[in-house]
């Protein structure tokens, strides 16, 4: 079985244990369009203006080199629906590194509302010029709501991630968040939103760690944190993330974004058995991740081995989330060299 195809089958098969959309009979696919199209109008049209931009310097008066982090993906990356840059995913992870690893660090956003894992490929070719040491995708959402076949999305992701670390860049990918616990969705929808999200969540895992990046599991962003506290942590489209919401993402990416970088403290380094860390074969690994919020997952050896009879071994961490940073505004560009520009 080639790279990814593990990935590709287990996201092919259906979300739901058979064939596909084909499993469902047209009475009930009929209510699912109906509810779809309910959901959409309780989430509203988007809104004209673009989010933030979160791109620039960050960590003024720290060290350098430069950490260089490029954040593609949909509008949970991009920050949809806040009012001040501070607030942004982007902006509240590159703070996040520069007060941990006490470097500067340039961030720039690919990200794009509605985007689908599709879409990847152009935003790649956008953040590649700029020589990036990190890329951190959050991709999947819009591929459920769309209902795009899982076996797709996962082949696209799968292909942008190769591109990137062909190019020698650490690549973290948020997986797709568990969307069965959206207030506006409802029965059957929601049932079967929360196991086509899961089940691409799994295949992107896969799909990642193959081609060797890194995942880390967001279903608690849109699970238990969220299902307790819906006011506080969605906006009011009921859909996207608040404020509240984006830094609670910003405090499960930062800790893997971290280590994918290499700027994790030395206790951190080893796996911690007692806290539920080890090394899985991969398929294993990736449906625990799935159903543990939180979940990091990346490549490993055991015996001088990549792979074992089970397939790759991968390690499964439950990094410590770090006390909040607050976001800051990017910084005016300084004396120093600038980036080149993604369009250069």
């Amino acid at each position: 079985m080639g790279k990814a195809a593990a990935a590709r089958k287990l996201a092919g098969a259906a979300a739901f244990g058979g064939g596909g959309l084909s499993v469902l009979g047209g009475a009930l696919y009929g209510v699912m369009r109906v509810e779809a199209k309910l959901a959409r109008k309780t989430i509203g049209d988007p809104r004209e203006e673009p989010p933030p931009d979160a791109t620039g310097w960050y960590g003024r008066g720290r060290p350098g080199p430069a950490v260089k982090v490029a954040l593609l993906g949909d509008s949970s990356a991009a920050g949809y629906g806040v009012e001040r840059v501070e607030e942004t995913p982007g902006a509240l992870l590159a703070s996040g590194v520069a007060e941990r690893a006490d470097r500067r660090v340039y961030l720039r956003s690919f990200a794009v509302v509605g985007a689908k894992s599709s879409d990847l490929d152009e935003q790649i070719s956008r953040a590649l010029p700029i020589e990036p040491d990190v890329a951190v995708i959050l991709i999947g959402a819009n591929d459920v709501t769309h209902t795009v076949m899982p076996s797709h999305s996962v082949r696209h992701l799968a292909e942008g991630v190769r591109r990137l670390r062909e190019a020698g860049v650490e690549v973290l990918v948020g997986t797709c968040p568990d969307l069965g616990t959206i207030k506006p969705i409802a029965p059957p929808l929601k049932q079967v939103a929360r196991a086509w999200s899961r089940r691409l969540a799994a295949g992107q895992t896969i799909a990642v760690v193959e081609e060797g990046g890194r995942t880390v599991s967001l279903a608690s962003i849109l699970g238990p944190e969220f299902a307790a506290a819906p006011a506080l942590l969605f906006g009011p489209d009921q859909f996207h993330p608040s404020a509240q919401g984006y830094r609670s993402l910003a405090s499960v990416l930062l800790p893997s974004t971290l280590a994918a970088l290499d700027l994790i403290a030395l206790d951190e380094v080893e796996v911690e058995p007692y806290r539920g860390e080890g090394v899985l074969p991969i398929t294993a690994a990736a449906l625990q991740a799935v159903n543990t919020p939180g979940t990091e997952l990346g490549g490993t050896e055991v015996a001088g081995n990549r792979r074992g009879v089970r397939g790759l071994w991968v390690e499964l961490r439950h990094r410590r989330r770090h006390p909040s940073t607050d976001g800051t505004a990017p910084e005016e560009a300084d004396d120093d060299a600038q980036p080149a520009p993604a369009d250069a």
